[in-house]
């Protein structure tokens, strides 16, 4: 390859990638054509995309973004999962549904905010870790519970007041 194609397709990863928070690595070695496509297709349906780069251009493209330290997962041939408005953990699911339905994928880690989880397992737990949109849940959740059980002690007594008022009305009509 020429020094001039190189140049292009490095520009072109970095383009790719320079907004991009984590990524997901797998080797697409043993990955027929079909099977591609359908990978291709799922991701494309989450808003991911799926491109095998050659390591040592991927490493030049990421040197001076947030990616900078993921290339410990760049051995041998790879494909890289990413994707600008997905969470990392939506990555990972699907990584473990497409491992689910095909046991010959192999899974070469996750990286994101500096943090690289090897292999299978590391997709595993980064799988198990909330999206974005489920960790502002659970957070409205836990700010809004002691609200909530504020309510719930004012209204009880009234109501078991207003119960017993309604009984005797009731008796004495």
């Amino acid at each position: 390859m020429s020094k001039q194609v190189k140049n292009l397709i490095t520009k072109e990863l970095t383009d790719r990638l320079k907004d991009i928070d984590g990524v997901g690595v797998i080797n697409p070695r043993g990955i027929d054509a079909t099977k591609n496509n359908l990978i291709r297709r799922r991701l494309h349906e989450k808003g991911l995309k799926m491109t095998v780069v050659k390591n040592s251009l991927v490493r030049k493209a990421t040197e001076n973004s947030k990616l900078k330290g993921f290339e410990k997962l760049l051995e041998g041939p790879c494909a890289v999962i990413y994707g600008k408005a997905a969470s990392i953990s939506v990555i990972a699911r699907l990584l473990m549904d497409e491992k689910k339905t095909d046991e010959k994928l192999e899974l070469r880690g996750v990286f994101f905010d500096g943090e690289i989880y090897p292999g299978e397992k590391g997709v595993q737990t980064v799988s198990k870790m909330p999206s974005r949109e489920e960790a502002i849940g659970q957070i409205a959740a836990l700010v809004l519970s002691p609200g909530r059980n504020l309510g719930a002690a004012l209204k009880g007594p009234g109501g078991k007041l207003g119960g017993v008022l309604k009984a005797i009305e009731q008796k004495g009509a």
